[in-house]
């Protein structure tokens, strides 16, 4: 799912790009996409585009006479640009957005079609769809602090949760908590001020660091690539694949369609977290600590083994 550094750059190439222009047409493909019947679609064509603006995961384009196109691109939703004058890809699109400077083409990978289309009247239409979260960047202590405590959580929910935090979701949660070396099912309300002050900065830095990344990659031009994995990524996407920091294979917590991703050595003090599925198939053969793990690799030796001949060519060689 597009998070705040991807929205964020959604919206800025989209203010690059369409505001001041005119709204030609509004054309949707598929039936489940749009979830508003008031006002129309026939009712934003001719319209000017006023301003284009992130509301937590969703994007909301202002037009001329307080109407807001609002769009939640979900999972697997994403947004593509065809300027004025340039051949337009043979992808199949969901919705279609004329503009006079361009069209903007929303597609979703997979069967499932959950990316919405809303068209809503005014700041009280628009708050309709803003969660309440806390906007992270820039945000005083004590307004994380407030937020965190709001409901009690295990971190790794309290901080995808848009009523608590805006913008944040499964990639940049994972990201966030290695970078406070913090256990994703750390309970929301049993940190102490060092931990909370970790969590904050750790949460800011992560979400200014990713947003300038991604911009440097995508610089003028449209955010054609925006995936919750990336290999620079520490841990999210990243089982099996070694830590940054102590080199210790990452794990994961796989629940329905929604993976954690964890280092066990720098956030969880070395204890291998249950996954709901495989601990309860495996009951006392799941590992508990990574000791147990590692010596659960096909070719790790049982302690006190005897070195092979060709371990101990190894060793001598200079």
């Amino acid at each position: 799912m597009p998070e705040l550094p991807d929205v964020t750059l959604y919206v800025e190439a989209l203010s690059r790009r369409i505001l001041g222009s005119t709204l030609l047409g509004v054309r949707v493909e598929s039936v489940s996409l749009l979830r508003s019947v008031d006002p129309p679609l026939t009712e934003l064509a001719g319209r000017r585009v006023t301003e284009v603006r992130r509301i937590g995961k969703r994007i909301a384009i202002g037009l001329e006479g307080g109407l807001f196109l609002v769009l939640h691109l979900m999972i697997a939703g994403r947004l593509h640009w065809t300027g004025a004058g340039e051949k337009a890809r043979g992808r199949r699109a969901l919705a279609r957005l004329a503009f006079d400077t361009g069209e903007l083409s929303l597609t979703e990978a997979g069967t499932k079609r959950r990316a919405t289309l809303h068209v809503v009247r005014g700041e009280v239409g628009l708050a309709e769809h803003a969660r309440g979260g806390l906007e992270v960047i820039g945000s005083s202590a004590e307004a994380f602090r407030e937020a965190l405590r709001r409901e009690r959580h295990t971190l790794k929910r309290s901080l995808t949760d848009p009523r608590l935090f805006s913008g944040i979701g499964n990639a940049y949660s994972d990201e966030i908590l290695h970078r406070a070396r913090l256990s994703p099912v750390r309970m929301s309300d049993r940190l102490d001020e060092d931990e909370l002050a970790r969590l904050h900065a750790a949460a800011q830095a992560v979400l200014v660091e990713w947003t300038e990344r991604l911009r440097r990659e995508v610089g003028e031009g449209f955010p054609e690539h925006v995936t919750a994995f990336r290999p620079e990524m520490a841990v999210h996407g990243r089982h099996g694949h070694p830590c940054p920091v102590c080199h210790t294979a990452v794990q994961r917590i796989v629940h329905a369609e929604n993976e954690t991703n964890y280092c066990p050595r720098c956030q969880t003090e070395g204890r291998v977290l249950a996954d709901r599925a495989l601990s309860r198939l495996l009951h006392d053969d799941w590992p508990r600590t990574i000791e147990e793990l590692e010596a659960r690799r096909p070719d790790a030796k049982p302690a006190g083994a005897p070195a092979s001949e060709r371990d101990t060519r190894k060793r001598r060689r200079p």
